[in-house]
């Protein structure tokens, strides 16, 4: 809680944490098997920081819990649209292609799927001296933020290499992708087809270029645009960057208000412009803002690369926000709730 507002009811990732935590630890970590690494870790980090749980909250989350599973449950009456439908909900249409593809229709990536609980200096050092196509295609199947990690590793210009082919891909044939997986396989000690899966793309790769740092996500732009003016346009409009803070809903600045500390925001808005600063300042009572303000010219000159380190910490935390549907960015979709 950044401004010192009273706790609200539990959100659906302390709900989620309460739930494992009532299972036991057997059956916890049965439920963790059939999760990927960054869910596990956002479970983990929740169950940490769960404090003063009472008996009639665990009461509460069961119940809730009981109610959504009475009220989705739609077994053998047509599962394939159930599975569609549940996973676009949970985790939005962009991260939810890739696994109705896999699961749907038989992929087998298991090999892929290890990668992404490996250090990213680790996927780098795998990957290194592949074809540049085999990197793009690895590095457009993980998260963006560990894609970001691994390209971080990777020389100047192989990262330009990388990034512009993953821009161009559209689809891959699953012949391509399971041969890749079994070599990987073989590597860490199984196989189908399907019509074709959904992978890269300019959109994956505006995701990725979200969690570099600022003065390689500048450069490689530059270096994009040389080679294409039109495609690093393309990638920048996709971007989510600092600045597009001040199009976000009032309700999803407060939201995200609270989930960032004191500290981090003092540093982010040292180097925002006035729009976004403002934009901060009018969903802050006025007391609080006063406070900030007070802070901000208190705080002195930080480093730049400080600046940059807490902004791309509140981009994350907001990216996140926006997966679960909690809150929704760059303006898009402003219908007002009730």
């Amino acid at each position: 809680m950044a401004q010192g507002d009273p706790k609200p009811d539990f959100d659906s990732l302390q709900q989620s944490a309460i739930l494992l935590m009532s299972l036991g630890e057997e059956e916890a970590a049965e439920v963790l098997k059939h999760m990927g690494p960054k869910e596990v870790q956002r479970l983990g980090h929740a169950m940490a920081r769960l404090q003063n749980v009472t008996r009639e909250q665990v009461e509460e989350v069961l119940g809730n819990f009981i109610e959504v599973v009475r009220d989705q449950t739609s077994l053998g009456v047509g599962a394939e649209s159930y599975i569609k439908n549940m996973l676009v909900q949970a985790l939005g249409e962009d991260k939810a292609g890739g696994l109705v593809d896999r699961i749907l229709m038989g992929g087998n990536t298991s090999g892929l799927d290890t990668l992404k609980w490996m250090d990213s200096r680790a996927v780098s050092d795998i990957i290194r001296f592949e074809h540049p196509q085999i990197q793009a295609i690895v590095v457009a199947y993980l998260d963006p933020d560990q894609a970001a990690e691994v390209l971080a590793y990777m020389d100047e210009r192989v990262v330009l290499d990388i990034v512009m082919r993953i821009a161009s891909i559209d689809s891959i044939q699953p012949q391509a992708l399971q041969e890749l997986n079994d070599i990987l396989e073989k590597q860490f000690s199984s196989a189908s087809t399907s019509s074709s899966a959904t992978l890269g793309g300019i959109k994956c790769t505006a995701d990725i270029m979200n969690f570099l740092d600022t003065s390689a996500e500048s450069q490689l732009i530059e270096s994009i645009k040389e080679i294409d003016e039109d495609l690093a346009q393309e990638i920048t409009d996709l971007m989510f960057v600092f600045d597009n803070l001040k199009e976000v809903d009032d309700r999803g600045i407060q939201a995200l208000l609270r989930e960032i500390s004191s500290e981090i925001l003092i540093l982010a808005l040292k180097g925002a412009d006035e729009a976004v600063q403002e934009k901060i300042f009018g969903n802050m009572s006025k007391r609080a803002a006063e406070l900030l303000r007070d802070d901000l010219e208190a705080k002195g000159p930080v480093k730049v690369s400080e600046v940059e380190s807490a902004q791309k910490e509140i981009l994350s935390i907001a990216r996140r926000m926006s997966d679960a549907g909690e809150i929704v960015l760059g303006g898009k979709g402003g219908e007002e709730m009730i």
